[in-house]
């Protein structure tokens, strides 16, 4: 993972509300996502997620959606977006997502349950939204065949190991003294 290990290092560091975040193109679409890291990325994905008899990729909104978008195509596994905005639909399924530095509601449509899915996220930081996710998915009665993320923030709270889900990453880091550390270059299995 050369181009996602360095583009880490290369990140700039932010603080909100006492939170100390890293500022990269897969996290926040800043700077621009280039096409090769992506790639790289999708590729990582595909050889660490198990894919067998996967219904479809549920990944929360927004940043999420480019991610998993590329792994769709290289896959052929459609992808089911968990947004932040109310639809009323029938089947719907409210969800409280909190995180290091916000807290908001976001909506679950169009999974049913004895589906078998793939979620798929940007960022392992505090836990607080894919905890939130796969506690959703397991009431819906989906069954969560497995679950990456592209980059842990180590160290902290991690409401998704609490919860007892396991959570495959790529790579995994932490913010010492304002700048990226890289922890573990080939993340979990």
């Amino acid at each position: 993972m050369d181009q996602l290990k360095q583009s880490l290092l290369e990140a700039p560091i932010i603080e909100k509300n006492g939170y100390h975040y890293f500022v990269h193109p897969i996290s926040d679409g800043i700077p621009k996502l280039e096409s090769d890291l992506l790639r790289e990325i999708v590729v990582r994905i595909t050889r660490k997620a198990d894919l067998e008899d996967v219904d479809r990729i549920v990944t929360p909104a927004a940043m999420g959606i480019h991610i998993s978008t590329a792994v769709s195509l290289m896959t052929d596994i459609p992808v089911t977006v968990i947004r932040k905005r109310e639809y009323g639909l029938e089947g719907e399924v409210e969800i409280s997502q909190q995180t290091g530095y916000s807290e908001n509601e976001m909506f679950i449509n169009d999974v049913r349950e004895g589906e078998r899915v793939l979620v798929i996220d940007d960022v392992l930081s505090t836990g607080g939204t894919l905890a939130a996710v796969l506690d959703a998915l397991d009431g819906i009665g989906a069954e969560v065949v497995d679950t990456v993320a592209v980059i842990k923030k180590a160290g902290g709270e991690n409401k998704v190991d609490e919860a007892g889900y396991d959570v495959k990453t790529l790579i995994n880091v932490d913010v010492v003294d304002g700048e990226v550390v890289i922890v573990d270059e080939h993340g979990d299995d």
